[in-house]
């Protein structure tokens, strides 16, 4: 009874989730523009999407500003990771609660509060701004992603490729770095989904004639939404769950490398001391 009452609880929160966008996606291949009747099977919104020269824009612009804005917050957040955990205890605690801000603070106050800053300082609203923004509110993710692998660093390791002839800079490259990968990785990936998802910040801290895919949908829906942005939304949906499988296939490949080849050394340790 208990299995049967965990299963139908875990089915109701998939279709909770999940029930809205099979919906978009059913509605992306509807013949009509009405969502209320079913008029027939068609690919023409996927067609006229690629042929609306202003959603490729705004995707364009979208895509751009997220990978840039990541790949940038990913080094600033990697960097800052390494520098707290060197502080002592009581001065990254303080640390912490500062890089936290822009993630805990709303939305709304961010983005006025970056605007007017802009303002203040002479600069222009343009796509510059916008990337300060994201660049801003994406730092902290990346810190949280990097910091939990630092602390289950060895230092030692560090010590002992120093003690080999590395310098600091190959030390960390070789030794530090690719124990660190997997946390800049999804530090990376958390902070562009975030920048691509972000409406309000974005909102207040554009210019004239900049638009983003949220904010271009935000226009629509005053005029009321075209099925073009169903075929788009459901294309994004594809490409993120595609690309979410692929990381995972490749971590799970990873771990199961690594849980062999502890398996294989310590069978060697064991057939040594088995030797002796």
């Amino acid at each position: 009874m208990k299995t049967a009452l965990q299963r139908i609880y875990l089915a109701l929160i998939a279709i909770f989730l999940y029930a809205p966008i099979g919906v978009l996606m059913v509605l992306s291949f509807n013949e009509s523009k009405s969502r209320n009747h079913w008029a027939g099977f068609t690919t023409k919104w996927y067609v006229s999407l690629f042929e609306n020269k202003q959603i490729m824009e705004a995707l364009y612009t979208t895509l751009i500003l997220a990978f840039v804005s990541a790949a940038i917050a990913m080094v600033l957040g990697t960097a800052a990771a390494i520098a707290m955990e060197a502080m002592g205890k009581k001065l990254r605690t303080y640390t912490m609660g500062v890089t936290n801000i822009p993630m805990l603070n709303a939305d709304i106050v961010t983005g006025i509060s970056m605007m007017l800053l802009f303002i203040a300082l002479g600069m222009r609203l343009s796509f510059g701004s916008v990337l300060i923004a994201h660049i801003t509110f994406n730092i902290p993710y990346v810190i949280l992603s990097v910091l939990p692998r630092l602390r289950n660093l060895n230092p030692s390791v560090y010590e002992a490729a120093r003690d080999l002839g590395a310098s600091p800079l190959q030390a960390f490259g070789k030794v530090i770095l690719p124990d660190l990968a997997p946390g800049i990785l999804s530090g990376f990936l958390l902070a562009f989904t975030m920048s691509l998802d972000d409406f309000v910040i974005t909102h207040f801290t554009k210019g004239p004639g900049l638009d983003t895919l949220s904010t271009k949908i935000y226009t629509e829906v005053k005029k009321g939404i075209k099925p073009e942005m169903y075929a788009l939304s459901t294309i994004m949906f594809v490409s993120v769950f595609v690309l979410l499988m692929l990381f995972n296939g490749i971590s799970s490949r990873k771990s199961a490398g690594r849980a062999a080849g502890k398996a294989a050394r310590s069978k060697k340790a064991d057939r040594s001391e088995t030797d002796r």
